[in-house]
């Protein structure tokens, strides 16, 4: 137990010690309160431009990026349609043009004007632009315009006023929705952010286990470690170590996060995605400390384990690939699974007993759907049992990796060894 505490020690203190992880952890603390003050900044830079010499405030209008050019074909009401166009296409000057439409599409290459809807009849348009973005959704707006002007035409046309047909257009729908189980709209987001959060920590801090052993045992400095200290005790420091320092780092992060999101809880009050996250149950920070924990411990003594077989630094890489591939794999199934919605589907209730995935998917499972409390139990259980069984396996093949240089050896030969041993 002495060996165990002073490596552990001496470990911990090497992390934060260490100048990276300080600014690391640093620039996320800071990046993260700039984020969520980011509204309270905005504000006062809106403000100084928008005061006036008397040191009053003008009203703020929604600037305006372009030109949209409108031309109608048909015999259509354009003041109509323009006033139409203007109330959904705000960013944009909307002006009515009688140019033939080669002249159009010359003023749209030549940068006269961002883009333009020529009207064939109210029911058929062309759009053009210059170059069409990804996430251009003028089109469908303007879809979406010409649909209510026919519906008020049609209205007038049936001797409807153009002011009871705008009304009965308009109307106001209001709705109340009562969630009886679990909302995943709300936390939806924590969720995503969890997990996110513990894939990149897993493969972080798993990883710098891997390379920190392979590096010892490159400069011989394991050899004289291996004589002096009890394997296991190496091995469990190093990856203990390792997952308290993740925890201090995602606690000083979360933690800035929380005390930030506090001071400026007022800006971000119509905000559903950020409220969400910050009003997360504490049950479920009590269920992602418990499969942070375990997860990590689980991969962490399987890089460990990997990093004492490679004899130098470069094969690191190539030798936790399979672990790597295994952890990717199980992140992307969660991933779909919590994108789509569909968290109760097959592939995600095997893998919330695959101790390899469980700390993601029965986590994920948790937050957004009812999971029966016998399978939380069962899921835990299994994972904490096999990562034990890992720990100690993970120390045979430290105790005996350590001492084999030259080529990588195969897992016959690493099993063969500990047997011997």
């Amino acid at each position: 137990m002495k060996q165990f505490a002073r490596i552990f020690n001496f470990e911990i203190k090497h992390f934060l010690k260490n100048k990276i992880f300080i600014g690391i952890t640093l620039a996320a603390m800071l990046i993260v309160a700039l984020l969520l003050f980011s509204p309270r900044i905005g504000a006062l830079i809106s403000e100084e431009h928008a005061e006036t010499e008397n040191g009053e405030h003008e009203e703020l209008v929604t600037e305006k990026i372009g030109t949209l050019l409108l031309k109608s074909e048909a015999q259509l009401s354009e003041e109509t349609l323009q006033t139409l166009f203007e109330t959904a296409f705000p960013e944009y000057y909307v002006v009515l043009s009688d140019d033939e439409t080669a002249v159009i599409k010359e003023k749209i290459k030549n940068e006269d004007a961002d883009c333009a809807f020529v009207l064939h009849t109210a029911t058929d348009f062309t759009y053009y632009v210059n170059d069409l973005l990804m996430f251009d959704m003028n089109s469908s707006v303007a879809s979406e315009v010409l649909q209510e002007f026919v519906r008020l035409d049609f209205l007038v046309q049936n001797g409807v006023s153009p002011e009871d047909a705008q009304s009965a257009l308009n109307v106001t729908i209001t709705s109340t929705t009562e969630t009886l189980g679990k909302s995943q709209e709300e936390i939806f987001f924590y969720t995503y952010i969890m997990i996110m959060a513990l894939y990149m920590v897993i493969m972080l801090y798993g990883q710098m286990v891997a390379t920190n052993v392979a590096t010892e045992k490159s400069s011989r400095a394991m050899e004289l470690l291996i004589t002096s200290a009890n394997p296991v005790s190496l091995l469990f420091g190093k990856v203990l170590a390792s997952c308290l320092a993740g925890l201090i780092q995602l606690g000083a992060i979360f933690g800035t996060a929380y005390v930030a999101f506090n001071l400026t809880r007022a800006d971000w009050e119509n905000d559903l995605m950020i409220n969400s996250i910050f009003d997360m149950p504490p049950a479920l920070l009590g269920y992602m400390l418990l499969f942070f924990l375990l997860g990590f411990l689980i991969y962490a003594f399987l890089y460990g384990a990997i990093g004492s077989t490679a004899s130098k630094l470069e094969d690191i890489n190539t030798s936790v690939l399979p672990i790597t591939f295994l952890f990717i794999a199980g992140f992307m199934v969660v991933m779909f699974g919590i994108i789509n919605g569909d968290m109760n589907n097959t592939l995600m209730q095997v893998c919330s007993f695959i101790p390899f995935t469980s700390p993601m998917a029965m986590f994920a499972r948790i937050c957004m759907t009812k999971v029966a409390v016998h399978e939380i139990i069962i899921s835990v259980g299994i994972l904490a049992a096999t990562t034990a069984a890992i720990g100690v396996l993970a120390a045979k093949i430290y105790r005996v990796g350590v001492l084999l240089y030259g080529n990588q050896p195969s897992l016959g030969a690493i099993f063969k060894a500990i047997r011997k041993s």
